[in-house]
């Protein structure tokens, strides 16, 4: 396994050569991320929400308040951590991420949420698990975005990563566009554990969470 000092070490090198420029405006960056100051600060944010599924919640809810789905039905995870709302630029970041390859987005998305879960001083996981892709979707696609997101969070926050313990046996369609119930039925059955990861408290780690169905199944 490498080291991390070498990647730190290398990741200096390369932003000395190319300094980290805005994805966004094309500004300068700031804090060694490729957003400027404003568009970093512009990011939508996701303060004011369920405290168990993340749902953004209206501002009249007092903080702290679970949403009505969670109250009618806690989800099997204990807490989810969204650093975003899925609005304003997001869509941007994470579609070319997702689906053009833009892997130096991957790696700014991974960058963000990891400050996001250092600024909230949640309780770190042992382990986490990127949400695996099937086989052919991964062929197709060359990389697993959920994986590098969490590679860049891993190496950020020291966690280690785990992704051979869950495989995707069913090649299903998107989740776009499905209501709840769909979403359930279109993932149910589609993930393996091949065996447990072996600690009490691990994450599981997607690029987008809208109803949480996947990890439902």
């Amino acid at each position: 396994m490498t080291h991390p000092r070498f990647w730190k070490t290398t990741e200096r090198l390369l932003r000395g050569l190319y300094p980290p420029t805005c994805v966004l405006c094309g500004a300068q960056g700031q804090s060694g991320l490729d957003l400027c100051a404003p568009c970093l600060a512009d990011l939508p944010r996701n303060r004011h929400c369920c405290r168990r599924c993340a749902l953004p919640l209206l501002a009249a809810l007092p903080p702290g308040a679970l949403c009505g789905e969670c109250q009618r039905r806690l989800p099997p995870y204990a807490v989810c951590h969204a650093a975003f709302r899925y609005e304003g630029p997001l869509p941007i970041l994470v579609g070319g991420a997702k689906f053009r390859a833009r892997l130096n987005l991957a790696r700014l998305l991974g960058q963000c949420l990891a400050h996001a879960l250092r600024e909230s001083g949640a309780e770190l996981p042992a382990l986490i698990v990127p949400v695996p892709l099937h086989a052919q979707r991964l062929r197709e696609r060359g990389y697993n975005q959920a994986f590098e997101l969490a590679r860049i969070i891993g190496r950020e926050r020291s966690i280690p990563v785990d992704s051979r313990s869950c495989i995707r046996v069913s090649a299903t369609p998107p989740q776009a566009g499905l209501a709840r119930k769909e979403r359930r039925r279109n993932v149910r059955g589609a993930f393996c554990v091949l065996h447990p990861p072996g600690v009490e408290r691990g994450a599981i780690l997607d690029d987008v969470v809208t109803t949480g169905s996947t990890v439902w199944s």
